[in-house]
């Protein structure tokens, strides 16, 4: 299966897509929130119908980032990033299947008519209030955010404006979803610690993995090594 995702990631990123997102319409259709989340902070955020450019840029930005890595970075930087982002979604769904959460924080209409309007409309109407903790937008712009900041193809000091420009698109995109009354503080709290730990864990496991590369070195490619042990 290793072996078999290393030779595929275009295939195991599209098999990725069809997995979340029949787990993420089978939890809008069917879970009811039995917790709603909300904190003081909420209130005082206003409504913003114009962080909607940030929010919808969140699509762009994931699929630009894991097809750039993939094609101009060593890749072992690719699956740095794809494998947290993917694992933090996963688990993002399960706690939601496990604690059906959501937020009201939604204004009961808004006026007008213009193409930030319409478009917040638009996502209100495919996205429901719930599934919210912990944000999906949140975890997924801070590991790519990390990223931006890790890969080499950015190491050098001409490159540090588009590092800056990462951090900068990753802080607008965390604070629309508070802007737009998608998430709660507490989502976006609970985002941000999710993506630090699960970052935490996966820079272990690649070092645990450089010093014993032949975990992901099938046996068949080793013939001689157990003749060289002995």
């Amino acid at each position: 299966m290793v072996t078999w995702c290393k030779r595929h990631p275009i295939q195991f990123m599209a098999l990725y897509l069809v997995f979340y997102l029949s787990f993420f319409t089978l939890l809008e259709r069917s879970i009811v929130p039995t917790v709603i989340l909300h904190c003081a902070l909420d209130d005082m955020i206003p409504f913003v119908k114009y962080a909607i450019i940030p929010y919808y840029l969140w699509f762009v930005w994931i699929v630009c980032t894991l097809f750039w890595l993939l094609w101009f970075a060593p890749k072992k930087e690719f699956w740095r990033l794809c494998l947290p982002l993917f694992a933090g979604m996963t688990l993002s769904l399960m706690f939601c299947a496990v604690i059906p959460n959501g937020v009201a924080l939604r204004p009961a209409s808004i006026e007008g008519n213009d193409i930030f309007t319409v478009l917040v409309r638009g996502l209100w109407s495919a996205d429901t209030s719930t599934n919210v903790c912990p944000s999906i937008h949140v975890f997924n712009s801070l590991t790519l955010d990390l990223a931006f900041q890790r890969t080499t193809l950015l190491s050098k000091r001409k490159y540090h404006f588009v590092r800056w420009s990462a951090r900068l698109l990753d802080v607008s995109i965390v604070l629309s979803t508070m802007l737009l009354k998608q998430h709660s503080v507490i989502d976006v709290v609970c985002g941000i610690v999710l993506a630090l730990v699960i970052d935490r864990a996966a820079t272990a496991v690649s070092a645990a993995l450089a010093r014993h590369p032949e975990v992901l070195t099938p046996h068949a490619k080793q013939p001689h090594a157990m003749l060289e042990r002995e």
